[in-house]
């Protein structure tokens, strides 16, 4: 795909996705999308990548979530029939579906407005970086809206409820020394450091190898959504797969040997 409103570039195992709308704060339209899904598609397929960074274009904003001018332009019906059809549509049709869908860890690095829809697909990710003027929200109260990309249910699960229900409700933004407080972001780093830290983390990353870093982040987003002794089976079951692979046997041998070790990725 000829990306118009995305940049995708792969450098050092690290796959890059930067939303590239600065002119409209990275709102997302229906072809940013489009283009996001398929980028996601491209991560997945590439084995050269081991860790992903979605961050935004421009100084002013990560992402501040739907092109709400392309919206209103919809007529009612419209929206509404599309709407139903997505809904009843086979896989991911979604970007923050898309996002989350990865299975390599994903790290997104935000600043300035971080809101709505943006906010939404920052907890997509599993590690966020946040520069110092970032201001992160769920507006979607103040214009009619629930945002329907996961808010209302990944970030009450990140920080509690009562917190989340303060954001949601209220649709006021918090800053990024607020949000590292309240466990949204992992780091809070002045702005013209944010990619040099995302890659600082990433780089660390992808000294694992491959398929540990995959096994390890299924057994953790989907044994946290566990009874502990079914998180448990999980964990024992993933562990087993990897007892059998290449990597395994390497790790070991280049422990021994006192050297790094050269993942093949099996």
């Amino acid at each position: 795909m000829n990306y118009q409103t995305i940049i995708y570039d792969v450098k050092s195992h690290i796959g890059y996705i930067i939303l590239n709308r600065p002119e409209v704060m990275n709102a997302i339209n229906y072809q940013m999308t489009s283009e996001i899904i398929d980028a996601c598609e491209q991560v997945r397929r590439a084995p050269e990548v081991r860790v992903v960074i979605l961050t935004g274009a421009g100084e002013k904003a990560f992402c501040t979530g739907l092109d709400l001018k392309e919206r209103a332009k919809e007529t009612d019906e419209t929206t509404l029939f599309d709407k139903r059809r997505a809904r009843n549509l086979p896989g991911i049709h979604s970007h923050h579906q898309a996002v989350a869908a990865i299975d390599k860890p994903t790290i997104a690095a935000v600043r300035g407005w971080t809101v709505a829809g943006g906010l939404e697909l920052a907890l997509a990710c599993d590690i966020r970086v946040a520069a110092e003027d970032a201001k992160l929200g769920m507006m979607e109260v103040r214009r009619g809206r629930l945002g329907g990309a996961g808010g209302t249910q990944r970030l009450p699960r990140l920080i509690g409820t009562a917190k989340a229900l303060e954001i949601c409700l209220t649709g006021e933004p918090i800053n990024a020394a607020e949000a590292y407080r309240v466990g949204l972001v992992n780091r809070v780093v002045p702005a013209d450091q944010l990619m040099s830290t995302a890659e600082e983390i990433a780089g660390k990353i992808c000294l694992g190898a491959p398929l540990s870093l995959i096994a390890i982040k299924e057994a953790i987003t989907r044994g946290v959504e566990l009874p502990l002794e079914e998180g448990l089976k999980l964990e024992s079951e993933l562990a087993m797969l990897l007892s059998n692979t290449e990597d395994q046997k390497e790790g070991s041998r280049a422990f021994a040997e006192k050297r790094p070790p050269q993942w093949k990725g099996r």
